[in-house]
């Protein structure tokens, strides 16, 4: 499956801009730990968008993802990719554990890259390049702040990557600056950077 396939595939299920920004984000976040690691980039690119695309429509689990898994079969996207998928959710892990470090990647940037999102734009700037390790930190503690992200799903995801979490939130934040201009997140600010 090509890139333009898989958009292709996000638009006809995800209606939601916001659900469209977050698999934006996780594609970036895939990409940069790809050439981190020195790993296919397209492949954890096509991961990372694809891999909440079935949540619009199916969002109880397991039918998220097992639901978006079936399609993808049937779309002939390989077992490999369509397993990394499903891996990123607690509720089918017993079917789907974490094994690869492309799984483990997964599952570490898919709920901390929707709290970094949402610290850019709560800054005056609404800009990534404003934020840092410690305004992610400080928003993490703030239970009503992006009450959706899983606070113990990023700390478990920095523990079965075997980084620190500071590490991890600082590898999120350049990812998504490489990414701020199609994700939306240059700001008022960006321009002079």
């Amino acid at each position: 499956m090509t890139r333009e396939e898989a958009w292709k595939l996000v638009t006809e299920h995800v209606q939601s801009p916001r659900l469209r920004g977050h698999l934006l984000a996780v594609e970036a976040c895939m990409r940069h730990f790809a050439a981190h690691y020195g790993e296919d980039e397209e492949t954890w690119g096509l991961i990372g968008l694809l891999h909440d695309f079935d949540y619009e429509r199916y969002p109880q689990t397991p039918d998220h993802p097992l639901q978006g898994e079936r399609i993808l079969a049937d779309l002939g996207v390989p077992e490999d990719i369509r397993y990394t998928i499903c891996s990123h959710v607690d509720a089918v892990a017993d079917r789907y554990p974490r094994r690869s470090l492309r799984d483990r990647v997964l599952y570490a940037v898919d709920e901390l890259s929707g709290l970094v999102v949402a610290t850019a734009l709560v800054r005056p700037s609404k800009s990534i390049h404003d934020v840092d390790v410690a305004a992610v930190r400080k928003k993490m503690k703030d239970k009503r702040f992006a009450a959706g992200v899983n606070r113990d799903d990023v700390v478990r995801g920095a523990q079965e990557l075997g980084v620190e979490l500071d590490e991890l939130i600082g590898m999120v934040i350049a990812a998504l600056r490489a990414a701020a201009e199609p994700l939306g997140l240059t700001g008022t600010a960006a321009s002079g950077q």
